[in-house]
């Protein structure tokens, strides 16, 4: 790199020009990645912090809690099995006013006060402060502290029904609403009224050992996914998933474009001194490694200032939007960014190669 490097330092301007396009396309790679993460965790938070392996929905459901409905015969199935812990679940998305008429959306999960979901602290911290105990009442997620507080009564539409608020926990969101817990009783009393007949949405499991979960299913007629499989149940998921892995992939073709007229241009500008230094003796080896690695060092540096630009903005959002950096996250958009470019640089290697030397000093003498 002993021409890359001394032309990094000479032509100062020209690439301080082309870093900042590049430190730009990096910033918004970050900012990207920090909203499609912040998407998820607003989507599924309150799902991915229970502590369960497997849940257990009706065949067909899709993965979706409102599209299934089971009942004790497939608990009694399930929980037959030795290295298996079920506990049932029911969720539905309510509406509710506060006392003074504030409307208050809810993912209201029903869980039975003696399952593992409701006595384990793993779940969500803490579900409820009353000792984890469950009353006939709703334990609201923390993002609902502003706007309620314990001992207010929800008044759940529809049903009319009054519920105090019995405490707080990081509940998180599903399908970007706030989760509530409640037992599971109170839950089928909301939905069902009195004909529940001991339905529920899903089972949750937590498997241990070798269970045969596919015979189960042919037995009971239900489908058990893993509870990462049942994130796309979570409403908007998929779309969501689907449209920022566009948006990112087109952004990264367009990183390649641009890295590599860039690169084609240097190219050009340099046409003399590849020439010279193949007429000195330099393989076309050495040529294309002393250009790709100057066009390393540029990605590098403009990655890092971009990606440090982007983290430091997404610190200031605050909880205006969703928004979500992970270390796995920035080093993985900064390092698909990194191949994007110098896979656009590839365009240009077979002009880099095919200079003569001997027609380029011809045309400059």
């Amino acid at each position: 790199m002993f021409l890359g490097l001394r032309d990094l330092r000479v032509s100062k301007s020209r690439f301080v020009l082309v870093g900042s396009v590049l430190a730009l396309i990096a910033l918004l790679s970050t900012l990207l990645s920090g909203l499609a993460n912040g998407l998820v965790d607003d989507g599924i938070s309150g799902l991915r912090a229970l502590p369960l392996s497997h849940l257990v929905f009706q065949e067909g459901a899709q993965n979706s809690f409102s599209r299934s409905v089971l009942g004790p015969d497939v608990q009694r199935t399930f929980g037959e099995q030795p290295g298996v812990q079920v506990t049932p679940v029911g969720m539905s998305f309510v509406n509710a006013k506060t006392g003074d008429g504030t409307s208050v959306d809810l993912a209201l999960f029903g869980v039975d006060p003696t399952g593992f979901l409701a006595s384990e602290s793993a779940a969500a911290g803490r579900l409820g402060e009353r000792g984890g105990a469950l009353d006939h009442g709703l334990v609201l997620s923390d993002e609902l502290r502003d706007t309620v507080a314990v001992g207010d009564q929800l008044q759940i539409i529809g049903t009319e029904q009054l519920l105090p608020v019995v405490g707080f926990t990081y509940g998180g969101t599903y399908g970007h609403v706030p989760i509530a817990y409640t037992t599971l009783a109170t839950w089928q009393e909301l939905i069902y009224g009195r004909d529940a007949r001991g339905r529920f949405s899903a089972l949750a499991l937590r498997v241990s050992g070798d269970v045969d979960l596919a015979e189960l299913d042919r037995a009971s007629g239900t489908e058990t996914v893993a509870k990462e499989a049942a994130y796309s149940g979570s409403p908007g998921y998929s779309a969501e998933t689907a449209t920022m892995t566009l948006i990112r992939g087109f952004l990264l073709v367009i990183s390649a474009l641009v890295v590599g007229a860039f690169f084609t241009v240097w190219t050009v500008q340099r046409t003399r001194q590849i020439g010279l230094l193949k007429a000195l003796g330099a393989s076309n080896a050495y040529v294309a490694r002393d250009a790709l690695g100057q066009l390393a060092v540029l990605l590098v540096i403009a990655i890092v200032i971009g990606t440090a630009v982007g983290v430091l903005i997404g610190r200031f959002l605050g909880d205006s939007v969703p928004f979500s950096l992970t270390l796995r996250a920035v080093g993985g958009s900064s390092i698909a960014l990194a191949i994007a470019g110098m896979l656009g640089s590839a365009a240009a290697l077979r002009r880099l190669t095919n200079i003569d030397p001997v027609l380029t000093l011809a045309v400059e003498s």
